[in-house]
């Protein structure tokens, strides 16, 4: 690897790795987590509005209901079962 001048060069093991390689490399982490973080959080955006779209046609009937928070937590309460803490839907709808 030929030294631009101006370049730092470190060396890790008798291997020179340039500043902008490595720059360009935490560059590629950073975006990719950035893109995972929105795709999952967009996922989970349309699956949190598809559980209110069913809750609402198949238990409320297209009604508003008083009892609203009755259904979430029993809901929850059974997921919660199936798929560990990390699923708590009265966290997300209740609040």
């Amino acid at each position: 690897m030929k030294k631009e001048p101006g370049e730092p060069v470190i060396e890790i093991n008798n291997v020179p790795l340039s500043n902008d390689l490595i720059r360009d490399i935490r560059s590629l982490i950073e975006t990719t987590r950035h893109n995972v973080a929105v795709t999952v959080n967009a996922g989970l955006t349309i699956l949190y509005w598809q559980i209110g779209s069913r809750i609402r046609q198949d238990i409320l009937k297209q009604n508003r209901a008083k009892y609203g928070k009755e259904i979430v937590a029993t809901l929850s309460r059974q997921l919660t079962n199936d798929y560990g803490n990390n699923f708590l839907m009265k966290k997300i709808f209740v609040g």
